[in-house]
């Protein structure tokens, strides 16, 4: 992974929020970074520093003055060996110090001798957040550069309701991830397209497949955290669209088709990852109303077809990389470099039914149009995603984008 090895410090400090960050640490070792946490002494109060140091495995630092080691002053030596600070929650009392240099514990000395990039992410009683003193003292932060996360709205511990709540661990996860990964595709725009469309027969019936969207998901947000501008059009998903990405969600093929159409002058590089349709029914009633049985034993459904998205890109392409997925049942490789030939694409990633949809984890086989091929072999969707951009800054790095 492309985080592994990167060095995160995470500043906890004393509010209710804390045993959060418990949950935001075991995210940040899922995801390969290596993280080391100072506490403040109130923090301690909150959550015990044996949580963290088992969620880590590495030691918690909290007194300024323990002996760790004669041949180096800890909060300098630690600064040195941060790629990325992360205070989470901050609190008023921590912004405060920060903004106006104090440093009297640990993690403020450690931000003073730090000096690169941070994130904060508050967490306090509404009526604190929103004192002058706190938002001005924010403000002077975001002048120099800290990143700060607004806190959510909502009921508060203290029985308030407003701004002040602990933003989403696996939200500040991407945020570190995003200020983390090299943006290799800055000034690029990417279109992506994600899950299955829905094909009405009447007012609330549909003809769909189980496209989870997982794997065009996990595209949009690779090609994002590197640097992209991205579109994500996406049929119905229970999925959350990525931070950061322009979200496009739409329902029936016809409609993704259009809204693909109108973005892919602007794209560089575009992939279609979603399940489509390929009939539609013609509609068993006119007006839109739900269609009544009356009393039948059997119904025929007539089937249109709907527009074919990728085969009309191909035709249409100009400057544009154009990257499309086939999902086989039999014959993998040789459906798939034909359906490269056929619609006119620069690189098409292949798998059989049973390993994508509707899962977390797929198998995949990568056809570039030069004739090479990638066999890769199970791995989560995000994994893959990783590996597919890999292969597009490639082929966009060699001119290859027509």
């Amino acid at each position: 992974m492309k985080l592994e090895g990167d060095r995160v410090t995470l500043g906890v400090t004393g509010g209710i929020a804390a045993y959060k960050a418990a949950e935001l640490v075991r995210l940040m070792v899922k995801a390969d970074l290596r993280v080391r946490i100072i506490m403040t002494p109130n923090a301690t109060r909150f959550v015990a520093p044996l949580t963290f140091q088992t969620l880590s495995l590495s030691q918690v630092r909290v007194d300024t003055f323990e002996p760790v080691s004669p041949d180096r002053v800890e909060h300098v030596a630690l600064a040195q060996e941060t790629d990325l600070l992360v205070v989470a929650p901050a609190t008023a009392n921590i912004l405060a110090k920060m903004a106006r240099g104090i440093a009297d514990d640990l993690l403020s000395t450690f931000y003073l001798a730090y000096g690169g990039v941070t994130l904060v992410a508050p967490a306090m009683n509404t009526q604190m957040y929103l004192h002058p003193a706190t938002q001005e003292n924010l403000e002077i932060l975001r002048k120099r550069g800290v990143v700060v996360l607004d806190p959510q709205e909502g009921e508060l511990a203290c029985g308030d309701y407003g701004p002040g709540r602990f933003p989403d661990p696996p939200y500040i996860l991407e945020r570190v991830v995003d200020l983390l990964y090299e943006k290799d595709l800055h000034g690029k725009t990417f279109l992506v397209t994600a899950g299955p469309t829905r094909e009405y027969l009447d007012a609330v019936r549909f003809i769909s497949n189980p496209s989870s969207g997982r794997m065009g998901f996990a595209l949009a947000q690779e090609a994002r955290r590197r640097g992209a501008k991205v579109y994500l059009v996406s049929g119905p998903t229970h999925l959350t669209p990525p931070w950061g990405v322009e979200y496009v969600p739409v329902t029936s093929a016809q409609e993704m088709f259009q809204r693909v159409l109108d973005l892919y002058s602007g794209a560089d590089v575009v992939i279609k990852a979603a399940a489509v349709a390929d009939f539609r029914p013609v509609p068993l009633v006119e007006d839109g109303a739900k269609f009544k049985k009356e009393g039948r034993r059997r119904l025929v459904v007539e089937l249109e077809a709907n527009p074919d998205i990728l085969a009309t890109l191909g035709e249409e392409k100009g400057h544009q990389l154009l990257v499309g997925f086939a999902a086989e049942s039999r014959d993998l490789l040789e459906n798939a470099q034909a359906k490269l030939a056929r619609k006119n694409l620069d690189m098409i990633v292949a798998n059989e039914i049973t390993a994508g949809f509707a899962s977390d984890t797929n198998r995949v086989v990568i056809v570039r149009r030069d004739g090479s091929i990638r066999h890769l072999p199970l791995m989560s969707k995000e994994a893959v995603a990783e590996v597919i951009i890999d292969e597009v800054a490639a082929l966009l790095q060699a001119g290859k984008a027509r």
